[in-house]
Formats: structure tokens, sequence, C-alpha cells
């Protein structure tokens, strides 16, 4: 989940309605679009909510172990 930004521009949903699904705020979100580091916990929500099945299981594989 490189450029989060394209992804959520890519769905059309704007900042509230992309990073709401997974609970970060729309000021949250706009931070890690701007830059800012995303923790490891939101990468792994980000997968489950908008990656492919594969990345899905991979990050649900990752926090069952």
């Amino acid at each position: 989940m490189k450029n989060v930004r394209n992804l959520r521009r890519r769905l059309k949903l704007n900042q509230s309605e992309f990073w709401s699904r997974i609970g970060v705020t729309q000021s949250g979100g706009s931070r890690y679009e701007a830059g800012r580091r995303i923790p490891k916990p939101t990468l792994i929500l980000l997968a489950i909510a908008y990656g492919s099945p594969t990345r899905c299981a991979r990050a649900l594989n990752r926090v069952r172990k």
C-alpha cells in the first residue's frame, strides 16, 4: 500500500469515506497521504479493507501469528 492516495482516488472515495472504514480520522488519513509513516496495524487494516483477496489473506495470517 505504497500510494494510498492513488488507491483512494481510484476508488472515487473522499478522505472521510476511505479512512473511516478502518477507524482513522480524515485528518489522520490526510497526514498519511502527505507522507507520514503509516503504522503497521493501519497498513494491515488497509490490506484487509482494500487489498486483493491474496493481500487480505496474507494480512490476516500475519495477525493470527
